[in-house]
């Protein structure tokens, strides 16, 4: 789901659970594939939950060189800023943060990028929650806490030029895998509102969030090598 946030102003509506739509139809997409492939070198490691998946999350497990390249060909996002703390209030608005907290949350880690033309400033991350139960809740439950506009997960300036990532309008996406929520905060380094048919936002969204958050990191952390 990506959806235009002005600030603290209301939101508007219209693409509201197309980021999920889209989400689903690519993992469907990747799950096919994967059924067809020859046997993997890795194994499966469960991320069902901290239970099972007790070690916390590191600062160079999810942003480990300051120069990230995501997609293949793609131009290199660089890493301005990131943070690691045991309370997820800093992370997101109160409503957010305490569902977050109920669900068990016990980490974020997160970072401040840049994309390479300078056009976009996003703050990126990952929720560390007690189950993949409640990293399903929360996924739904946010929806309508960012949709009535009151609610908001934020932006962490990086230094001179950077505000606009914690102030001005932005986008926001979030999605889970295992015990995981991950989101995406976007905005225009020039603090202009991000139109809702800007390709160029959409696209920076889903690299982050499907192909390096979701389809990197935590699938790192999913598998183990044979």
């Amino acid at each position: 789901m990506i959806v235009g946030l002005g600030g603290l102003a209301l939101l508007a509506v219209c693409g509201i659970g197309s980021y999920f739509l889209l989400a689903d139809e690519w993992q469907g997409r990747s799950m096919r594939a994967a059924e067809v492939a020859a046997e993997p070198s890795v194994a499966a490691r469960d991320i069902s939950s901290r239970a099972v998946d007790p070690a916390p999350l590191t600062i160079k497990e999810v942003y480990p060189e300051e120069r990230l390249v995501i997609a293949s060909g793609g131009k290199a996002y660089q890493l301005l800023k990131t943070e690691a703390v045991d309370d997820c209030r800093m992370a997101a608005t109160q409503q957010i943060s305490g569902l977050l907290q109920r669900l068990g949350c016990n980490q974020v880690v997160r970072g401040t990028l840049r994309t390479s033309d300078g056009r976009y400033l996003l703050t990126s991350g990952i929720f560390n929650l007690n189950d993949a139960t409640g990293a399903g809740q929360a996924r739904e439950q946010i929806k309508p806490m960012v949709t009535g506009g009151r609610e908001r997960f934020l932006g962490m300036a990086a230094g001179t030029g950077t505000e606009p990532v914690a102030t001005a309008n932005t986008q926001v996406g979030w999605h889970v895998r295992g015990h995981f929520l991950v989101y995406c905060v976007l905005a225009q380094a020039d603090g202009q509102p991000i139109a809702s048919t800007d390709a160029d936002a959409q696209r920076v969204m889903f690299e982050v969030i499907e192909q390096y958050l979701r389809g990197a990191v935590l699938e790192r952390r999913a598998t183990a090598p044979r």
